[in-house]
């Protein structure tokens, strides 16, 4: 059969037509692809979301699980506190005897075992008791006098120890002169002194003999030095300045009790100046 070729071209010229009516569903396409990929993304995310936050669990746990194994070693490890009762505030031999207008000494008339004389400068004139002090005192009473000596501050002992008839024999000569209010404030009824248990020292310096056993030896190079370094050694003032009210005895910047290194230390990073506040014992302002 005889074709007409001349129509061929008006076919094939539909093909773009064709291709024209295709090129109409890109757009379709083109969402598609898009909804994919956003799908893609958000699995994506999700499962990532999910590999974080296992991994800080476990990373949690981990730290959990160490902290929890260092945990016994770190409180074995740990310091212990501080032991308020190692030794009595009770017995007139403790170091740690606690003696004011409340607690009297037992006996009344107790007198330390181990009296000496410490290798220290003494008050010109020194006689009798007060030159001794307890034989637990002493190498640490040398050891501060010493030290201080090498900073050029020169302290002495103006009194150690008194025993029960000193002690009586110059409360009653305060009570003659000041009366009794005025007598209280300033020394002890015998039997509630510091100085009968051997622990007690009052010291002076050369630098202004005026103010030894004075409230203006404070202002002393060997007040001050003495209030800065006296805990070092296991001492402290015992009769501060504004702790009248609680020790019943005026500012004694002289007066230093030995308690031991490990007590004076403590109580100086605890900022606590009186025995009686540090073991809880109330005020003694009176008898």
């Amino acid at each position: 059969m005889y074709q007409d070729r001349s129509r061929r071209p008006a076919y094939r010229s539909s093909l773009p037509r064709q291709a024209t009516g295709g090129q109409k569903q890109l757009p379709w396409r083109g969402a598609l692809v898009v909804i994919i990929c956003l799908a893609v993304l958000g699995v994506l995310l999700w499962l990532g979301t999910i590999v974080v936050h296992r991994g800080h669990n476990q990373g949690a746990k981990t730290t959990s699980s160490r902290a929890a194994g260092r945990s016994p070693q770190a409180t074995a490890g740990a310091p212990a506190g501080f032991n308020k009762q190692q030794y009595s505030v009770d017995q007139a031999t403790s170091l740690w005897v606690v003696v004011n207008k409340k607690r009297a000494l037992n006996p009344l008339t107790y007198k330390p075992a181990n009296l000496v004389v410490p290798n220290i400068p003494l008050r010109s004139n020194s006689t009798g008791d007060e030159k001794y002090v307890s034989g637990v005192m002493a190498p640490a009473l040398e050891t501060l006098v010493n030290a201080a000596a090498q900073q050029s501050v020169h302290l002495n002992l103006q009194s150690g120890y008194r025993s029960y008839a000193l002690q009586q024999q110059l409360f009653n000569g305060y009570v003659q002169q000041q009366g009794q209010e005025a007598a209280e404030q300033s020394s002890a009824h015998p039997g509630h002194s510091e100085h009968q248990t051997g622990l007690a020292a009052d010291l002076g310096g050369v630098s202004q003999p005026a103010c030894n056993v004075a409230a203006c030896f404070a202002t002393t190079p060997e007040g001050m030095w003495l209030a800065a370094n006296a805990y070092k050694y296991g001492f402290i003032l015992r009769y501060p300045a504004d702790k009248t009210a609680v020790t019943g005895y005026e500012y004694e910047p002289w007066h230093i009790r030995y308690v031991g290194t490990a007590l004076s230390t403590e109580m100086h990073s605890e900022g606590v100046e009186t025995l009686e506040e540090f073991f809880g014992l109330g005020a003694a302002p009176t008898y």
